[in-house]
């Protein structure tokens, strides 16, 4: 079963976005270097940057382009590739393809057949570990 293991926020104007969220929500965003987005921080996290409660998740913020242009969540699947190709088996469409985010994972967004985007997260292989296809 795929878990909810992240949100992502797409806005106009990011600066205005961080600011209100900081201050209605008390939410800590953090710029990342080097790219067009933001962590969003809801909950305290451990050592190794997981959320320590249980159901609780962070998240993210970027520009709204594309057709990503409201919300979104995110769900923790085992294959980015195999889960693509079930969603366009079942009616749904791919948004964006499989991306890498170095050092992390995969990320992917795709679209259901009743026009929700939705977004799609593969953690790297554990050291190791090799996966086909990846």
């Amino acid at each position: 079963m795929g878990g909810v293991v992240h949100f992502e926020i797409p806005a106009d104007d990011q600066k205005r976005a961080r600011k209100f969220y900081q201050e209605a929500l008390g939410w800590q965003i953090e710029p990342v270097p080097g790219m067009d987005y933001s962590m969003v921080i809801t909950t305290a996290m451990d050592d190794a940057g997981q959320p320590v409660s249980a159901g609780a998740i962070n998240g993210g913020m970027m520009a709204r382009e594309g057709q990503i242009t409201s919300p979104v969540i995110t769900v923790d699947v085992p294959d980015i590739n195999a889960t693509l190709k079930s969603v366009e088996e079942l009616g749904g469409s791919v948004v964006v393809p499989k991306n890498e985010i170095p050092g992390m994972g995969y990320t992917a967004y795709f679209k259901d057949p009743e026009g929700n985007v939705l977004g799609l997260w593969e953690n790297l292989p554990a050291e190791g570990e090799q996966r086909q296809g990846a």
